[in-house]
């Protein structure tokens, strides 16, 4: 993976053959749930929105899920982080992600990953960045799981935790899931990840980068 090269705050943006274009930074999180097949798809509809730039972090087991040649933007997992830094004036991967991004969404967010946020538990870049963010900045999280585990006692009150610092809740959907079971657990569908994102953009006012 090439280096962090995204523009400080303050920065000028690129610009188009319009004249200067303004971008909203949106970071997407990816776990390992088997939602993960659609975030080529994703990706592909949030960058119809003319205003975003899009940046991915991905953990190790969500890659299981995607091809990375499906993903048109920057893509980033543990090793980069790692890779990034040799010393003690490098950059911090997690902490320049959570610097550049405006919002974050993380779709799908599977119950493992689930459980890491609600304990502070970050073991990973997608954690970490997380752990470091920026709670004035809208954080939108999509789970995905079974719905034996959904159902779990556990899972509704670490979803409450995770709505209790301030993140989104895009709730799952019923539907026959790819274990064959049917019911609560799916991921939301992509349209509705991506018109959620739309309309914070806009009710924030979120301003573009200049």
């Amino acid at each position: 993976m090439e280096p962090f090269s995204s523009p400080e705050p303050g920065a000028p943006a690129e610009e188009s053959s319009s004249g200067l274009q303004k971008k909203h930074h949106v970071l997407v999180g990816v776990t390992g749930s088997v939602a993960a097949l659609k975030l080529p798809l994703l990706i592909t509809e949030l960058l119809k929105i003319t205003t975003v730039e899009v940046q991915v972090v991905t953990t190790e087991r969500a890659k299981h899920f995607y091809n990375a040649q499906d993903i048109p933007v920057t893509l980033y997992s543990d090793e980069d982080e790692w890779q990034m830094w040799k010393g003690r004036s490098d950059p911090v991967l997690h902490i320049e992600l959570r610097r550049w991004a405006d919002l974050m969404v993380v779709a799908p967010l599977d119950a493992n990953t689930l459980a890491k946020l609600a304990n502070g538990i970050c073991d990973n870049l997608l954690t970490c960045v997380i752990r470091a963010w920026d709670l004035s900045k809208p954080l939108l999280f999509c789970p995905a799981m079974n719905t034996a585990m959904w159902e779990h006692p556990i899972t509704a009150r670490q979803v409450e935790q995770l709505k209790g610092f301030g993140y989104r809740e895009i709730p799952c959907v019923v539907k026959k899931l790819v274990c064959g079971d049917k019911g609560q657990g799916a991921m939301a569908e992509v349209l509705t990840i991506v018109e959620s994102v739309k309309r914070i953009l806009e009710e924030q006012e979120l301003p573009p980068r200049r």
